[in-house]
């Protein structure tokens, strides 16, 4: 990419509920247990937004945060992109109802459902509205609510899922920095792998659809394993042989944080030290679009994350999904 311009993140923020969900207290709910769920999964507890709360009410407080790090008014906004699965209403979309609250006025809004891989792909669009002019400052945030389509009796998805927001503002430069590559890929062969069958067009609420508990996410876990990290691995290798680089140069690989097993079988595969591979699964769960952008921001305001660093994204999710974006922060 020789555009003299560029996009960089410029403001950081993230979202996350007051209740958390423990895996003793999924004990008492499912058959299951820590050890279980631990060894499998990585995770010991995960958040659940509160009754009365939504997808929105998560957006706006992770945004908020992220256009005062930008140091931006709402108004000086020209877009909003909200990546998620568990928007408030089919319609109008999230980003709507995130710009009325922030009272965007400027901004163009959509919602952008790429499941798991949603941040990354809203990352990209945002980038090409930069690169192109059209645009100066985007908001882009990945938030979910996965709680409410979670099937609480089902062992095998509820000890999975939490509830989270993340977001960034993308903002024009003209320095040595910013995005430098990205790769989007889908392949809607292994759609049924993970998916919410009814609520759509295809399967509208009915009495039938409830009683099945077809309104919850249904998930092959072992096929989208071995997808997840033959994905992650092949997306890895074509950007970074574009540019020219290989792992020891990387300061930072963020991954989505699905399963800590995934996490640590690409980290050991490339030979990255911990610390340049965040975890908060075991905190927070998959978040599926919010995971990225929570953990850029956690890592932001421990001051780890610094001007130069050599950063890559990696998510994948239901879609099948898959996707990265490298940038020089």
């Amino acid at each position: 990419m020789n555009s003299k311009i560029n996009s960089i993140i410029s403001g950081t923020g993230a979202a996350l509920p007051g209740t958390i969900i423990t895996n003793p207290d999924l004990e008492k709910m499912v058959e299951t247990s820590d050890e279980w769920i631990v060894s499998r999964t990585g995770i010991r507890e995960r958040r659940k937004l509160e009754e009365g709360f939504s997808n929105v009410d998560l957006t706006e407080t992770a945004s908020r945060q992220a256009l005062e790090r930008a140091g931006l008014e709402p108004s000086e906004l020209d877009m909003i992109i909200v990546a998620t699965v568990t928007p408030d209403y089919p319609t109008p979309s999230t980003s709507c109802l995130l710009q009325a609250r922030l009272k965007a006025s400027r901004a163009a809004a959509l919602d952008l459902a790429a499941g798991c891989t949603g941040f990354v792909y809203a990352l990209t669009v945002a980038h090409q509205f930069i690169l192109s002019g059209a645009c100066k400052n985007i908001l882009v945030v990945g938030s979910e609510v996965l709680s409410r389509v979670t099937d609480w009796e089902d062992r095998s998805t509820c000890v999975l899922f939490g509830d989270g927001a993340g977001a960034v503002v993308l903002s024009p430069t003209d320095e040595d920095r910013g995005i430098l590559d990205f790769s989007l890929h889908c392949d809607g062969r292994g759609a049924e792998l993970l998916m919410i069958p009814a609520g759509g067009s295809r399967m509208p609420a009915c009495s039938e659809s409830l009683q099945n508990r077809m309104h919850f996410i249904k998930m092959n876990g072992n096929e989208i394993f071995k997808f997840a990290v033959k994905a992650v691995e092949e997306n890895l290798s074509v950007m970074m042989g574009r540019q020219g680089i290989g792992s020891d140069d990387l300061d930072y690989l963020f991954l989505h944080q699905a399963n800590l097993r995934i996490i640590e079988h690409v980290r050991k595969r490339l030979r990255l030290p911990r610390e340049k591979v965040p975890v908060n699964i075991d905190r927070f769960g998959n978040t599926s679009s919010a995971t990225i952008p929570i953990a850029i921001h956690e890592e932001v305001l421990s001051g780890r994350l610094r001007q130069g660093d050599l950063v890559a994204m990696v998510a994948f999710g239901a879609g099948l999904t898959w996707g990265g974006v490298l940038m020089k922060w």
